[in-house]
């Protein structure tokens, strides 16, 4: 293997979940591993106060398989849109799954920043659903 087919390969392991490649040939063996730790070289004090931003907020997530629904119906307002201060027990959402409905509800309080699915999105179980600043 010359050292372009091997940069090649290494570049296509960069995105992945490959956490360690070895490669042997006679008279030759290259290991290489992913440090656990991303090293850096320069750190934007931007992203050390996103960072910290993100750190603080609380995620739902969905109790279920199913498609998501921000309300009961077309013709009702959702249950909650992003601004919107929430308690815990309150209703977020509903989940169907084989014509079966299933309330989506808060366990925190706070602000609700960000909604991660859209009206009639399939979702996955423990899928994050909605993004909470907590109070």
């Amino acid at each position: 293997m010359i050292n372009e087919e091997l940069v090649a390969v290494l570049a296509s392991l960069k995105d992945t979940d490959v956490e360690e490649f070895s490669y042997e040939a006679p008279g030759k063996k290259i290991c290489f591993k992913k440090s656990a730790v991303p090293l850096m070289t320069h750190v934007d004090p931007q992203d050390i106060i996103a960072a910290e931003t993100e750190e603080k907020n609380l995620i739902i997530k969905s109790p279920m398989v199913g498609t998501f629904y921000q309300a009961e119906s077309r013709n009702h307002p959702p249950f909650v849109i992003e601004g919107n201060h929430i308690v815990p027990g309150q209703r977020i959402g509903l989940i169907q799954a084989m014509k079966i409905y299933k309330d989506v509800l808060s366990d925190v309080k706070g602000k609700i920043t960000k909604i991660l699915v859209k009206n009639g999105e399939p979702v996955e179980y423990g899928q994050e659903l909605v993004v909470v600043d907590p109070e």
